[in-house]
Formats: structure tokens, sequence, C-alpha cells
């Protein structure tokens, strides 16, 4: 796990000071719960990397090609499937649903199952977050977000739920289904 240490080590001092929208805590927590999500499903290196590094390319300075000089090919490859297309020049908030679309394209043409792992760890991730504030303030959480209205968040999660359910046997996608249903309801059918 020597490679896993140096992606952990480069995913911590690109992250440095920054924070998550919703907790004061170190931004680096989250990575790593992810990568320990991820590990309950797979001890594959390059996955556990991408995992840990699934937020650089796209929230820090860090590129795809850094990290395909660092930590391999596939592992690139892996990063980019979590890695959405910022579109410059259009607000976050105008760009939210294309953005997601294009996201759960990507997931759904996968053919490398550690795609799946990752969005699986980071989705969880950031669900259990997003659940202990709905449990505080009720929806009114998302107003830190660019996406703002509950029933898009209920249809992006819905969707990655239905495209990852080839690993609803593991324990992290029953607690990813769990709180689905409890912040959203009972699913309704998505298209995908």
């Amino acid at each position: 796990m020597e490679l896993f240490e140096k992606a952990l080590a480069f995913a911590s001092e690109k992250h440095s000071g920054s924070k998550r929208k919703m907790d004061p805590a170190p931004y680096m927590l989250h990575p790593i719960e992810v990568a320990l999500i991820v590990s309950s499903m797979t001890l594959d290196e390059e996955v556990l990397c991408a995992a840990v590094l699934h937020d650089t390319v796209e929230d820090t300075d860090a590129t795809l090609a850094d990290i395909e000089a660092l930590f391999g090919t596939r592992t690139a490859a892996l990063v980019a499937s979590e890695t959405e297309d910022k579109r410059h020049g259009i607000s976050k908030a105008e760009s939210w649903r294309i953005r997601k679309e294009e996201s759960l394209e990507e997931l759904k043409n996968a053919s490398d199952i550690g795609v799946k792992y990752i969005w699986l760890g980071d989705k969880l991730s950031n669900l259990r977050s997003m659940h202990q504030a709905f449990l505080k303030q009720g929806f009114e959480f998302l107003n830190c977000f660019n996406q703002k209205d509950p029933a898009q968040h209920a249809w992006y999660y819905r969707s990655i739920r239905e495209l990852l359910d080839e690993l609803c046997e593991f324990d992290a996608w029953k607690e990813f289904s769990l709180l689905i249903d409890a912040m959203f309801g009972k699913d309704e059918p998505n298209d995908v």
C-alpha cells in the first residue's frame, strides 16, 4: 500500500486548508471516508488511490496528467470518472443538472467496477453528511448548495442507486439506499 500512502499525502497537500460546504472539519476527512467505504468492497490499491484522490482534479490545481504521472493510467481514469466538467462561464447553479446528467452517463457506461466502488463511496459519504444536516435543519441545509431543490437531489441520488444496483449486496449500498429513502421518501422510477 505504498502507493496509497503516497496518494493520501498528495491529496492532503492539495486539499490543505479546505473545508466542506456543511462542515467546518478539514476537507480531507471526506476522501479518507470515501477510501474507507471503498475498502469495505475492495483492497485494489489503484481503486483505493483513486478514492482518496477523487476530488483533487475537480477541486484543486491538480490535473489528470499529474495523477497519471504519479499514480498510473488506471488511477487517473478512475479519478476522471468522478471529475465533472465545471463548465466555466456558466454558474454552477445553472449547470448543475447538465453536469449531473453527464456524470450519470459516465457511471452508466463505466466498464471498470472500480468506478462504481468509488462512486458509491463518494456518494455515501456525501449522503451521510447531508442526512446529519437534514436531521437538524430539514431541507434548509440545501441553501449552501448550488442546487437547492430537494426533488433534484432526490432524482440524482435515486438515479445513482439504480446505476449501482449490482452492488446491492454490500453494506455500503444498503446504507446508501436507506439514507436516500430517509431523506427523500420511497423512490419513484427514474429515467436514466
